[in-house]
């Protein structure tokens, strides 16, 4: 265990808090993300078929206050859009049977994602040809992870619950034919819940469950430079996010013993804060028509999640007063490519493949069994009518096999945690999304 406490472990010493802090990141968004950390590119628009290709450049239509705020000087007069998402994804664990602790059984845990779902909408107004005013309501950010009840890791993680919405009124300006800029204020009412199992050394387990709402705020810049008609780059910039959660834990279902213990440590009348700090980013991208079919479009992108700082919380039974903050997460890169090809009888088709660095080294912590991933993306879009256009898109995040390991030297049936190591094997998630883009 490393003695440099961060000032949130600190804290929690002084306030002699018996939890185990996992410094990590979150998990899932509105909907869930495998790569490049908590925050995926998915937003329920035509970008889930390009998988993330072009997304500062192409702005197409009003999701571009999302994308690159500037992008909407090129939307004439008022535009909406608005967009529905469903995912299913696969996140099991296969344990290596010989390396689990006497005391924590044989379940897997199960599939901790499976079925969620999420939405989107954007509006833009045209004051005049160079000035635009938007509004924007979506989420790239949160998680939602839950194992069964009874899984060998629940001493560490049972269920977490991490949700951010963006609420982005947006102002853009042409400059003069080539530079566009914008900027949009990011409001995030973001929900944070975590539970994880107590060992009660004798009966079943207690559980600690922890949960409060914040928002937070932070700002988008973009610019947009116009080559051509044909061909644009685009400069996007999302600030860093700062939320403070606090709530007082809840405990229930503990044994005599353990209820004793947590009392007389003061953990049923003291709040605990958690910091969280959602990463900035920057993204580069361009456009470029080639003909009147085809279309090249790309982004390569960077997000600065070694200072995020999200938490698991649990309680070791045998040293109620542990704070650990050693856990590294590293810096992401992305890169994607992307075309669009116009079909017979006004359909178009967007396509795309995307790559997201690893945020963890070789052994992953097990509130985040999720790394590096590839996104390949497909969907086709039509005008039902003038002004009124309907698209269908999907992808797939795949992050294939990830190794868990954690050791501990308190046995399970002293108040530990239990030591156990294994695989997350095949893990991906299925993204599909349509959405309708009008003009007024």
């Amino acid at each position: 265990m490393s003695t440099n406490l961060s000032p949130l472990g600190k804290r929690l010493r002084r306030h002699r808090l018996p939890v185990t802090l996992l410094i990590g990141a979150g998990v899932l968004m509105s909907k869930a993300a495998l790569a490049g950390g908590a925050m995926g590119y998915e937003i329920g628009t035509a970008d889930v078929g390009l998988a993330s290709a072009g997304w500062g450049a192409r702005a197409q239509d009003a999701s571009t206050i999302f994308t690159n705020v500037a992008g909407m000087t090129r939307l004439d007069g008022d535009q909406a859009l608005g967009g529905l998402e469903v995912l299913y994804g696969n996140v099991t664990y296969s344990p290596t049977q010989s390396t689990v602790s006497p005391g924590l059984g044989t379940d897997d845990g199960g599939n901790a994602v499976g079925w969620f779902g999420g939405a989107g909408g954007f509006y833009t107004h045209s004051y005049s040809h160079d000035l635009k005013f938007g509004i924007g309501i979506g989420g790239n950010l949160g998680a939602k992870l839950s194992y069964d009840q009874n899984w060998i890791g629940r001493y560490y993680d049972r269920s977490i619950t991490l949700i951010g919405l963006n609420i982005l009124p947006s102002v853009a300006y042409r400059v003069n034919d080539q530079w566009s800029v914008g900027m949009s204020v990011n409001a995030m009412p973001t929900k944070l819940k975590m539970q994880t199992a107590i060992n009660n050394l004798i009966g079943p387990d207690g559980q600690l469950e922890y949960k409060d709402t914040q928002t937070g705020w932070g700002f988008d810049l973009g610019l947009l430079y116009e080559l051509s008609s044909s061909t644009r780059v685009g400069f996007t910039w999302n600030s860093q996010v700062q939320l403070g959660f606090n709530d007082k834990p809840s405990f229930t279902g503990l044994g005599p013993l353990i209820s004793t213990v947590i009392a007389n440590r003061g953990l049923t009348t003291q709040n605990l804060g958690i910091d969280l700090n959602i990463p900035q980013q920057f993204m580069l991208s361009g456009f470029t028509q080639l003909n009147d079919k085809v279309a090249l479009l790309a982004s390569v992108g960077w997000q600065e999640w070694s200072k995020l700082g999200l938490i698991g919380i649990s309680v070791d039974s045998s040293n109620p007063r542990t704070v650990e903050t050693n856990i590294p997460f590293e810096n992401t890169w992305h890169g994607a490519l992307g075309a669009q090809i116009a079909l017979d009888h006004g359909w178009m088709l967007n396509t795309g493949l995307a790559y997201d660095s690893k945020f963890q080294h070789h052994i992953i912590a097990p509130i985040l069994p999720l790394n590096d991933g590839w996104r390949l993306g497909v969907g086709a879009e039509t005008e039902l009518r003038k002004g009124l256009r309907w698209g269908l898109a999907a992808d797939c995040v795949y992050g294939g096999s990830n190794d868990f390991s954690v050791q501990k030297p308190v046995p399970v049936i002293l108040g530990g945690r239990g030591s156990f190591s294994g695989t997350y094997s095949n893990e991906y998630i299925v993204y599909v999304a349509s959405y309708l883009s009008w003009k007024f």
